[in-house]
């Protein structure tokens, strides 16, 4: 059955329509994109490679749309056309949300511009759009993103962008702090069982704390899971803190 005709008749396995079919976390970092990195590119090959892994599994769910959520300067959609730049990271990249808009547009923020630029790499052609959510946006923030995801009745695939904390040593970016390991571990094993409880009870005076810039989009990907039913099976597919930074790579899909 085709993703229009499960839209019009639901999917008896769950008890009716279905918005979020699969979802996907991944990191932001600007040296993900290896014009950026450089002569260091490879040291994040791996990284990379698990990203290409969680959006393909995205596309294999067979979507009718792919929602792009991460953290921006405030809460809500943006409309597209829009582009962001990785000028600020010395690179005269654009990187459309669509590929091929003739307008520059609205601007994305970093969390979403790496986002664009995964399903780009993979050639996704699904229809995409975003929203961005701040950093330290509370629950009913949250939860009406939440709500907006699986408010088309479309059958939707979220790619959920951010980073842990990133006050893992010294030479982190947030210095070292002793919560820091414990916070990320916690995170990477919610990911893995897509431990919806663990992630809406993330604090956000903590996570901010240990500039955990994921937080807010990992808890709109919980709250949508949530709203749309059923159960979930997850598996952590990266994490690691190569700069001070956690980075986790994690696929989600319906059981």
């Amino acid at each position: 059955m085709t993703g229009s005709a499960r839209r019009r008749t639901g999917d008896s396995r769950y008890g009716g329509l279905v918005p979020l079919v699969a979802a996907a976390v991944c990191p932001h970092p600007p040296l993900l994109v290896p014009e950026v990195a450089g002569a260091a590119a490879s040291e994040l090959d791996d990284l990379r490679a698990a990203c290409d892994t969680a959006v393909a599994r995205l596309v294999a769910a067979d979507p009718d749309a792919v929602v792009l959520v991460g953290a921006g300067p405030t809460t809500g959609p943006i409309q597209s056309p829009a582009t962001g730049s990785l000028q600020p990271w010395g690179v005269d990249l654009d990187v459309p949300l669509i590929p091929g808009q003739p307008d520059r547009g609205a601007v994305l923020p970093l969390s979403l511009t790496v986002g664009a630029w995964l399903l780009a790499r993979r050639g996704v052609r699904t229809p995409v759009s975003a929203v961005q959510v701040a950093a330290d946006a509370g629950a009913a923030e949250v939860g009406a993103l939440a709500e907006r995801v699986n408010a088309s009745g479309a059958r939707v695939a979220l790619l959920a962008l951010g980073d842990g904390s990133a006050c893992r040593g010294q030479k982190s970016p947030g210095y070292d702090d002793p919560r820091a390991e414990a916070y990320d571990q916690r995170v990477a094993s919610a990911l893995a069982g897509a431990d919806l409880d663990v992630l809406l009870d993330l604090d956000p005076v903590v996570s901010a704390e240990l500039k955990a810039a994921g937080r807010a989009a990992w808890q709109v990907l919980a709250g949508a899971a949530r709203l749309g039913g059923g159960s979930w099976r997850g598996e952590l597919l990266h994490d690691a803190a190569p700069y001070g930074v956690a980075y986790f790579v994690a696929s989600w899909e319906r059981m």
